[in-house]
């Protein structure tokens, strides 16, 4: 569940604040770096929220911003504060992709596009296990184990009934089609999902492969949106070594709007579960 301090979040407002002061003073980050005697590249991670900020870089970064305000010195200092500590994930250890977990805790909704297996908030545990397993055939059975205690910490986002995460998936129909595990398995988790779309606060629908080229062909992409209006949209995408977090406007815009051509092109709620249960019945055969 998302928690009153969620450090990933406090470090992108933070960078973001520390963004705004040092544009307000005209200065680049290499200006910046260079009074700082730091790397150009410290200030660029200090302020896109992708490493941790401590008090002592943000009394730093006031300093040469001229800030005299000590109100203002004083609440950024607590949210460097706030940013070093530890969220609920990093209990399960060294997560590749612990910045996006954060980032899920937080964000009021979330519009994903998934070409080959089903969301993973809307998977089960044995398809979760299943893929795990497959797709990285190298990691221990005590990895795939943690990473799947992860995602299934992660789905309690849908299942709460304070503060639900509006979830939009767009699934290919190659999801559906890929046996993950085995056909029984397969056959468990599409009723699954039927079960989780008729929830209010998640719709699923389906990419058939009769719709031929759309605009989600060069692969999966997450758009993150926050209930606060002064965190910005966040486009993730998965890689294999590293991950990429878009939040220039124009960015997230041009994602958005190939989001919107996608769910045009997909079958409508009541035809995806229609679907999605045919398919289902195929595997109990």
């Amino acid at each position: 569940m998302a928690s009153n301090v969620n450090p990933t979040v406090r470090r992108r407002r933070l960078g973001q604040e520390l963004r705004r002061l040092r544009e307000l003073k005209g200065m680049t980050a290499e200006e910046v770096a260079d009074r700082l005697l730091v790397s150009q590249s410290k200030i660029s991670r200090l302020e896109n929220g992708r490493r941790s900020i401590s008090q002592r870089d943000v009394r730093d970064l006031c300093g040469v911003y001229e800030v005299e305000d000590h109100r203002v010195v004083d609440s950024l200092m607590q949210m460097a504060k706030d940013s070093r500590q530890q969220g609920w994930w990093h209990a399960f250890g060294d997560i590749p992709y612990s910045v996006y977990i954060g980032l899920e805790t937080d964000a009021a909704s979330l519009r994903v596009y998934e070409p080959q297996i089903v969301p993973g908030l809307l998977q089960t545990r044995e398809y979760a296990e299943a893929l795990i397993t497959g797709a990285l055939p190298e990691t221990p059975s005590s990895d795939v184990e943690k990473r799947v205690q992860v995602r299934v910490r992660r789905q309690e986002r849908i299942a709460s009934d304070e503060s639900p995460l509006r979830l939009w998936a767009v699934v290919d129909e190659a999801a559906l089609r890929r046996v993950v595990g085995n056909k029984e398995m397969m056959r468990e988790q599409l009723e699954h999902l039927v079960e989780q779309s008729q929830l209010p606060h998640v719709t699923v629908q389906v990419l058939p492969f009769n719709m031929g080229a759309h605009p989600g062909i060069t692969g999966h992409y997450a758009i993150l949106e926050f209930p606060d209006a002064s965190d910005s949209s966040v486009v993730y995408i998965e890689g294999v070594t590293s991950d990429l977090y878009l939040e220039k406007a124009n960015d997230v815009h041009k994602y958005t709007v190939m989001y919107e051509h996608l769910r045009a092109q997909a079958l409508n709620v009541e035809q995806t579960r229609a679907f999605i249960e045919d398919i289902a019945k195929s595997y109990a055969r």
